[in-house]
């Protein structure tokens, strides 16, 4: 089993930052793609960013040039920087990643908890 656990949401003025991360911990042989989403009320959850095993990166448009997504595979862990935070980024935030638990077993997926972040204006 895989469980993955977040850290870093909160209060932040707008154009604060905040540092979210997700560790993934458990019986597994490998992760591949880890992500992070999001969703505000009354919306659907958004991919915001999506980082490979290899080290590729693609964001959403909304997040461009604000946010950071990394990863430690050594810690099993993915972070995601968030800078110049604005009002819509409200929303909780979601890792979701991609593992193996055996080397011929198939991909599956996981996500967090979920953590609040809350910009105010």
């Amino acid at each position: 089993q895989v469980q993955l656990v977040e850290s870093g949401g909160g209060l932040v003025q707008a154009g604060g930052s905040l540092r979210l991360s997700c560790a993934a911990s458990g019986s597994f042989f490998s992760i591949n793609v880890m992500d992070w989403y999001r969703q505000a009320p009354g919306k659907q959850r958004e991919l915001v960013a999506r980082i490979t095993s290899g080290g590729f990166t693609n964001y959403a448009d909304s997040v461009k040039g604000r946010f950071t997504i990394s990863r430690d595979n050594a810690k099993n862990t993915v972070y995601l920087q968030m800078n110049s935070l604005k009002v819509e980024d409200t929303a909780v935030y979601y890792c979701n990643v991609a593992v193996k638990t055996t080397s011929l077993g198939p991909w599956s997926s996981y996500w967090g908890q979920g953590t609040q972040v809350t910009v105010s204006s």
